[in-house]
């Protein structure tokens, strides 16, 4: 059974840090890139940040490039999102997702449940 498990959110203030988890099973977790994706309350789900399965390579959404870090732990099967500077516009709840994509076939994601995240004084 295929499982996400997102863990880390809360409330912090302006200027704070948190780092989320994603704690993944039930896949090869070694050959699927990891992004983490938010959703704020009657706001389009964005993409925040990726991670490559083969290179590690990373891409950032332009609003938390230089703020936000993203890596992943293919022994402990476990995507982190570090998340500094953070500021109210950060709020959301966040998503773990891993995606597969093989040629000639549908993409394959896998879905967290979502953690969220409070930016407020």
């Amino acid at each position: 059974q295929v499982q996400l498990v997102e863990s880390g959110g809360g409330l912090v203030q302006p200027g704070g840090s948190l780092r989320l988890s994603c704690a993944a099973s039930g896949f090869i977790f070694s050959i699927y890139d990891m992004s983490w994706y938010r959703q704020a309350p009657e706001k389009e789900r964005e993409l925040v940040a990726t991670i490559g399965s083969v290179s590690s390579s990373t891409n950032y959404r332009d609003s938390v490039n230089g703020r936000f870090t993203v890596s992943r732990d293919n022994e402990k099967k476990t995507v982190y999102l570090q998340m500094n500077s953070l500021k109210p516009e950060d709020t959301a709840v966040y998503y773990c997702n891993a995606r597969r994509l093989e040629p000639g076939l549908p993409p394959r994601d896998y879905w967290g449940q979502g953690t969220q995240v409070t930016v407020s004084s």
